[in-house]
């Protein structure tokens, strides 16, 4: 089950112009993880794996912190793990995520419905995640999610444009766009302060593993409680 927070978000009040200029945004970017999926069981999975390997016991209920940063930034800010040793622990995660954890997940509901839609209203869409590129081509292809998207960017296996800011860069450059003509949507504080990074409008979701706190800290534009509200800034 998703976190889902029964809070009313900090800018839902924002009608009119603000949400009229969201809706003539061309590009839209999604995060992957908390946003257009589910990863919950997968991702703690391969945690919990990767820490047995190098003589940590966790349980899987303490690990929802670590859903949606960098793995690297997972390992060393909360097991104390050298660059060394986190490059280790990353290959271990590895070893259970690339055969099983990428599959133990689920779509967030109402999810695809949103994305055609999108689609069939002229809009750009991409995924810009901090995961490796590799396994979220896997992952949205599995789901049949791959065919709303344009371009599908994240991180490089070897631990190189993992950072949000650069993954959006990426899209940006590729895709031929500037920061002002698209939103990046996501549920954690990466997504938010990468976008701001480039001056981009970001709305915060509160469906998935980022608290209200964490996203209105980081200076989100918006967020959206449900996938409804977030339907409602994207279309109307």
């Amino acid at each position: 089950m998703m976190l889902m927070s029964s809070k009313t978000p900090a800018k839902s009040d924002h009608y009119g112009g603000a949400e009229l200029e969201i809706r003539n945004k061309k590009l839209i970017l999604f995060d992957l993880d908390g946003t257009l999926t589910d990863p919950k069981e997968g991702i703690t999975r391969s945690f919990q794996y990767a820490l047995k390997k190098m003589g940590i016991s966790e349980d899987r209920d303490n690990l929802l912190k670590v859903i949606g940063p960098p793995l690297w930034d997972s390992f060393e800010q909360f097991y104390a793990m050298s660059r060394e040793e986190s490059d280790r622990a990353v290959q271990y995660y590895r070893e259970y995520f690339s055969e099983k954890g990428l599959y133990e997940n689920e779509v967030i509901e109402t999810i695809p419905q949103l994305l055609h839609d999108l689609k069939k209203n002229g809009k750009i869409l991409a995924v810009a995640t901090s995961k490796p590129t590799i396994y979220s081509v896997k992952i949205l292809k599995y789901f049949q999610l791959d065919r709303y998207f344009h371009l599908i960017v994240g991180s490089e296996l070897d631990g190189t444009r993992v950072r949000k800011d650069e993954i959006i860069s990426h899209v940006l450059n590729v895709l031929g766009y500037c920061a002002q003509e698209a939103v990046m949507i996501g549920d954690r504080k990466h997504d938010i302060i990468g976008a701001r990074a480039h001056g981009m409008t970001s709305i915060g979701v509160l469906f998935g593993y980022g608290s209200e706190e964490e996203l209105r800290a980081s200076g989100s534009d918006f967020l959206a409680s449900s996938t409804s509200q977030l339907r409602q800034y994207l279309l109307g």
